[in-house]
């Protein structure tokens, strides 16, 4: 299993004891959903002290920012910074069950071999079902998405459909008007030398030098010549694919997430419901993450946006031929950190290689 990133280093200078209820308070609240009181600590782990012992450790964990202590109820319930220590020290691999593996598979198997986008949203379906958080990703930027090949089809006398197939099952089809009527061989003839001067190029590369790359070619006749100089003058605008879905978030299921306890309080599932129609500040926190080879976790406090604070972002890079997007879960701090780093680890591994050339 990769290995998380975190925002950070952290020093967590905790004795042994400390560190063993520490994990032992964490398990219990993402267990239970209710504050952890010292018996049931114990009753629950067997630390070998007594009750009394662990309430005096909880109580010095309260002291260093770890614990937090609800007046309502005798028990903690623990910070960002223990959940944070959780997942920087303690989490363990942990190997998904066989019919957990299955129904990933299924899952996007069932989308096919190189439809991104209908990966994605399958993908981010299946992780919300399987994690009881709710699943999300982004499609990869096109930037540096791979042209496979161009079609001209002529829809009308002065209108072609100019298709452009992307490398990884991304397709884009653009309006090109047209000076006059244009021979369906001439269109052929054209597609032909595009495709010869084009394809394999990212489409950055296109932008920046389409009239350099089809300044000397030689189309042959005189609508194909008018058509060529179209391309060479609007191709910075043909290939600009800045306004398309590539980036948008997707989301799975949001009725397995409003289901956890945390949401059962009316302003808690608003906060849930509006946060779920902010894609744009999804959008930006998915697109800022660095993984570097790994998963990233987020949690509570450490998020920029205070719309996210109360809420912890595991998420893992997947590739599409040269493109790179991201795909993990959405959910409540007190998550089961170990289960959810597997489902996601898994997954976007899955998607990787389905997506493979």
């Amino acid at each position: 299993m990769q290995e998380s990133e975190s925002p950070g280093p952290r020093v967590h200078n905790l004795t042994e004891r400390e560190r063993q209820v520490l994990e032992a308070v964490v398990r219990t609240y993402v267990d239970t959903a209710e504050p952890a009181g010292s018996r049931t600590v114990s009753r629950r782990h067997g630390l070998g002290v007594s009750p009394a012992t662990v309430r005096n450790t909880m109580s010095d964990l309260e002291d260093k920012g770890y614990l937090f202590h609800p007046h309502t109820s005798a028990g903690r319930i623990p910070t960002d910074m223990a959940y944070r220590f959780f997942v920087d020290q303690v989490i363990r691999p942990t190997d998904l069950s066989e019919a957990e593996r299955e129904r990933i598979q299924q899952e996007l198997e069932g989308a096919g071999h190189s439809a991104v986008e209908r990966m994605v949203r399958r993908a981010t379906r299946a992780l919300s079902v399987l994690s009881y958080e709710l699943g999300l990703a982004v499609a990869p930027r096109l930037e540096d998405a791979v042209l496979e090949k161009l079609d001209l089809i002529q829809v009308s006398s002065d209108k072609v459909l100019l298709v452009a197939t992307i490398r990884s099952g991304f397709v884009r089809t653009v309006y090109v008007d047209l000076p006059g009527e244009v021979p369906s061989d001439t269109l052929v003839t054209l597609a032909m030398l595009l495709n010869e001067r084009l394809a394999g190029l990212t489409l950055s590369e296109l932008r920046s030098s389409l009239p350099q790359r089809l300044r000397d070619a030689s189309p042959g006749d005189d609508p194909a010549g008018e058509l060529l100089n179209i391309f060479m003058q609007s191709g910075a605008e043909l290939f600009d694919w800045s306004g398309t879905d590539a980036g948008h978030v997707h989301l799975g299921q949001t009725s397995v997430l409003a289901a956890q306890p945390e949401f059962t309080s009316g302003e808690r599932l608003k906060s849930l419901i509006e946060l779920t129609e902010r894609r744009d500040l999804l959008a930006s926190a998915l697109g800022s993450r660095e993984h570097g080879g790994g998963l990233s976790i987020t949690i509570g406090g450490e998020h920029e946006s205070e719309m996210l604070t109360d809420f912890t972002l595991v998420t893992a890079e997947y590739r599409a031929g040269g493109m790179k997007g991201v795909i993990g879960v959405i959910g409540p701090t007190r998550m089961p950190y170990e289960k959810v780093v597997a489902i996601v680890d898994y997954t976007s591994r899955m998607v990787s290689d389905l997506l493979s050339p």
